[in-house]
């Protein structure tokens, strides 16, 4: 039996760690963050505020892809949170042999930046934001998945990505 992740993506800031959260509190899976699986070079290069590479981005997502499949192969569902910017990034990660679902936490860079201003705590400075926003795909008709926007609160965001991928 083929479980589902749900990925939660957006840029930094956009709330994918609370809203994996909740998701996976209500559903009931393991959640992994992705920037735990970070090597300690890329989060160096990120607190330096040098936006990271695609070379540097692919051992990343190929770690998470394969705790992806370790759940799916124990018969078990996850939530991830990963930015997933490009489709070739969300192309690695469907390599996995779980059904990948993405759910993508869509702001304006007015919104996300402030709050990202006001997070405190994480390596991802906010003079890193507008690169993300200029590595950004939104998802593809073909993809499957979904966009939320993120000024709503995170409880409603978890009800519309529930409603939205029934």
């Amino acid at each position: 039996m083929v479980t589902t992740c749900l990925v939660v993506m957006g840029v930094a800031g956009s709330g994918k760690s609370t809203v994996a959260r909740l998701l996976a509190d209500r559903l009931g899976r393991p959640m992994a963050e992705a920037d735990d699986f970070h090597p300690e070079a890329n989060i160096a290069k990120m607190r330096s505020g040098t936006p990271l590479t695609d070379a540097d981005r692919e051992p990343w997502l190929l770690s998470l892809r394969d705790w992806i499949s370790a759940h799916d192969a124990e018969g078990r569902g996850t939530v991830v949170t990963c930015s997933a910017l490009k489709r070739t990034y969300r192309d690695l990660l469907r390599g996995a042999t779980a059904q990948v679902r993405f759910v993508h936490l869509s702001g304006t860079p007015e919104v996300i930046g402030e709050r990202l201003s006001a997070r405190s705590g994480h390596f991802m400075p906010p003079s890193l934001l507008d690169s993300q926003f200029a590595d950004l795909e939104p998802l593809g008709d073909d993809e499957d998945g979904i966009t939320v926007d993120v000024t709503a609160p995170p409880e409603q965001i978890a009800d519309r990505v529930c409603e939205g991928l029934e």
